[in-house]
């Protein structure tokens, strides 16, 4: 799954276009290394955000193209 796709369908970033944003500003970083929006996922991953001072750390728990909201948080896991 992409990297924007899975940040949108597990509600860490609220729309697409954010985190599309987000990673062309070079903001979001998997497994330490800068990453663009087009980047697969894989169960795993550590992601890091960086959004000014605040960074958020989550790892990849699983993949869903259409998780509810239930089902959403369950989908990484905070550091």
């Amino acid at each position: 799954m992409r990297l924007d796709k899975y940040l949108k369908v597990s509600r860490i970033i609220k729309r697409r276009t954010i985190a599309n944003e987000a990673c062309d500003a070079g903001r979001v970083s998997i497994n330490g290394k800068a990453a663009k929006a087009s980047v697969d996922v894989k169960v795993g991953d550590v992601i890091e955000i960086r959004f000014g001072n605040n960074i958020t750390k989550v790892e990849v728990l699983s993949l869903s193209e259409n998780p509810r909201k239930e089902e959403a948080a369950n989908m990484y896991k905070s550091l």
